[in-house]
């Protein structure tokens, strides 16, 4: 006997009963019906053995790499064996792109891998390749929907990876609902993942972001992967950034850097270089950062621009950081050293279109805030860095020593830093240590 729900077509939540807006998540017309699985009967249980931790047998397998530096370093260190990685992103940020160029690095060594498409034909995805310079005779083509054919084919060719471009065009036979409905996606995932599990074989999927963001699915369909990659970037800029997640084996909060050219994505091992090309040294409402991304220390140009406010209500624009944190900078300049910018209309960019989510960036967001304020530039070959207190103090932030070294390596020759840095030590650096913001505001306009 097959059992109908109403499922939210958003966050997964089932319902007996069709409801206008989601009970869950208060979507709106997002209950859409859906027949479950012919429900059997429950047979004999299978005796299951508990095993003490101390006997549990260490795993020593080695990480396989995918060819792709910066996609390893995201990964931490490349593809575990029995892993399941989700890839999101918008379209045509490049997710299909990268997935191939893996396969085919992969595919190099002389080992099989499947590339199972359900969104291009054999020839399309030739095309593609072509374009990309793919060569590899080991990597096996696989246009189809069907999520138990794929698992066949793998297990048959004895494939050493499976990626699946893409998971929202997967589906399951037995099931009457559409490819892309919650719960195809969430059973096409979890029988890859039974796949993965099983054989040691590390799986790939593509998964399409929503208009928020977000992966588009159900939640559970991020729970049950290993690691969940963020594939991020604009149009109009050449860059990508890879962001990890959620990562069961390395960091979850490492990035790689790809541009984008003619022949596919490729690896950016200096990506500070890129985000400070188009400096404009000596100019007001610019102040470095040296971010910490993961592990890697980037440099990045924050820009501030004051003008006069045209209304009653000055505008608080804010792109690469948080709003809330620019409204909580400005009262703090305001309140503690005078600024007159409660009339004024102030906007904040991150050059390059990075998102810096960092407190760190607090004394760089003020600076460059003073500067366009006053018309003064700060010292072109400075950075600066620290947390602002509500008091105006400057606060220590995490791993001064790599950010500074990473501005020396780029020839920076100054560098304003919390107090509590005083005893820091970077060769060709000239620090200048500062306890509040106004201590701050006098070595960044001292000369």
């Amino acid at each position: 006997m097959t059992r109908t729900s109403f499922v939210c077509q958003q966050c997964g939540h089932a319902s007996a009963k069709w409801f206008g807006r989601c009970p869950s998540c208060d979507a709106w017309d997002a209950m859409v019906e859906e027949a479950g699985p012919a429900h059997r009967a429950p047979g004999p249980a299978r005796a299951a053995v508990a095993v003490p931790y101390p006997e549990v047998a260490s795993s020593d397998a080695e990480r396989t790499s995918t060819g792709l530096p910066e996609l390893d370093r995201v990964l931490g260190g490349g593809l575990v064996p029995g892993a399941v990685v989700l890839i999101g992103g918008e379209p045509g940020v490049g997710k299909s792109t990268l997935v191939l160029q893996a396969a085919a690095h992969l595919a190099a060594s002389g080992s099989r891998v499947l590339y199972a498409t359900g969104e291009e034909s054999p020839a399309q995805l030739k095309l593609r390749g072509e374009r990309l310079r793919v060569r590899a005779s080991h990597l096996l083509v696989l246009a189809e929907t069907d999520v138990d054919a794929v698992i066949d084919v793998a297990r048959r060719e004895r494939v050493v990876a499976v990626l699946v471009d893409s998971i929202q065009s997967a589906r399951c036979a037995e099931l009457s609902s559409v490819p892309g409905s919650v719960s195809q996606v969430r059973e096409s995932a979890q029988r890859l993942v039974a796949l993965a599990k099983a054989t040691g074989i590390p799986v790939v999927l593509v998964g399409h972001a929503t208009k928020e963001g977000s992966i588009a699915g159900p939640r559970t369909l991020e729970h049950v992967v290993d690691t969940v990659v963020s594939f991020e970037g604009d149009r109009h800029h050449a860059h990508r950034i890879l962001r990890a997640q959620k990562n069961r084996f390395g960091r979850s909060d490492e990035i790689g850097v790809f541009t984008m050219g003619e022949s596919g994505l490729e690896g950016v091992a200096h990506p500070s270089e890129i985000f400070l090309a188009e400096r404009a040294g000596g100019a007001p409402g610019s102040a470095v950062l040296p971010a910490l991304e993961g592990s890697r220390p980037l440099l990045v140009e924050i820009q501030a621009l004051v003008g006069e406010g045209a209304s009653g209500s000055p505008r608080r624009t804010a792109l690469g950081i948080d709003p809330g944190r620019l409204a909580l900078i400005l009262a703090v300049a305001e309140r503690c050293c005078g600024l007159a910018l409660a009339a004024r209309d102030v906007f904040v960019n991150v050059a390059g279109g990075l998102d810096v989510d960092e407190p760190a960036a607090d004394l760089a967001v003020a600076l460059a805030v003073a500067s366009s304020l006053s018309g003064r530039a700060l010292p072109d070959r400075a950075t600066v860095l620290g947390e602002l207190g509500l008091a105006g103090e400057v606060r220590s932030v995490g791993r001064i020593d790599a950010r500074l070294r990473e501005a020396a390596r780029l020839g920076f020759s100054g560098a304003i830093v919390p107090g509590s840095a005083a005893d820091v030590t970077v060769p060709g650096l000239r620090l200048r240590p500062v306890r509040h913001l106004a201590d701050a505001l006098a070595a960044a306009f001292s000369a």
